[in-house]
């Protein structure tokens, strides 16, 4: 069946993997605290299952999840579900754990990232994931490099932040260049830059994209063999299953 990749701005990616539907990370909402957007992204359609690699305001949006439906499967990292009380269908996970939904294996791995619910949330850890069907498919979250990336690869697609909400890219976080560096590790044949241009402080303009041009340029000195596909918000990847 192959797979249908659309991206919905920030760390927010509808994947349609061998006809099953997930969601990551869904921020949907113009205003998130003190970070705007232009314009409201679209809801998807009702996922299969939602994936939440951690609990900051940018990732785990409370009225977005509500919006895309309170019974809607939740997977979310081990310690996060005190926060989806409304929520009917919530699985903790932590790294190394693998669930089945629908035709795909969702493999929660490594994130090095303080995922805590601020300013006052205990220590949660952050997850990326690792989707496997006809198709390999790894959302990082928010990360920086580390050693375990190595072993996630060869995939065939890797949905990679390049970028945060403000003019610096703090501890936990990959920038363009280390976006870059990490695609060495993964080894994916197509990368898709996540996490730039969507959100911004008030006063500041937001759709710049020049951290995923940036990427972009890094990606073809340190590994070529990639492609690299900027995606518009709403632009959408489509990929036939991977041959027999």
């Amino acid at each position: 069946m192959g797979a249908r990749i659309t991206w919905l701005g920030h760390s927010t990616v509808a994947v349609v993997l061998d006809g099953t539907t997930l969601v990551t990370d869904p921020v949907l909402r113009r205003r998130i605290a003190h970070l705007r957007r232009d314009s409201s992204a679209a809801t998807p359609r009702r996922p299969d299952a939602v994936l939440v690699s951690h609990l900051h305001y940018d990732h785990l949006d409370l009225p977005s999840l509500a919006l895309i439906g309170r019974d809607v499967p939740l997977v979310v990292p081990r310690g996060a579900k005190r926060f989806l009380r409304r929520h009917t269908n919530v699985e903790e996970i932590e790294p190394g754990a693998v669930v089945e939904i629908g035709r795909v294996r969702v493999e929660a791995v490594e994130a090095v990232h303080d995922g805590r619910r601020r300013p006052f949330g205990a220590p949660v850890p952050a997850l990326g994931f690792v989707l496997r069907g006809s198709r390999s498919i790894y959302f990082a979250g928010d990360t920086e490099l580390f050693d375990g990336m190595g072993g996630l690869g060869p995939l065939d697609v890797g949905l990679i932040p390049v970028a945060g909400w403000g003019p610096k890219v703090g501890p936990g976080h990959l920038d363009p260049a280390a976006a870059a560096q990490a695609l060495t590790l993964l080894r994916p044949e197509i990368a898709i830059p996540i996490h730039w241009g969507t959100y911004g402080i008030v006063g500041r303009a937001r759709g710049d994209r020049s951290p995923a041009e940036q990427f972009a340029d890094e990606a073809a000195t340190v590994a070529p063999d990639v492609d690299v596909r900027i995606l518009d918000v709403g632009g959408t990847l489509e990929l036939d299953a991977a041959p027999a």
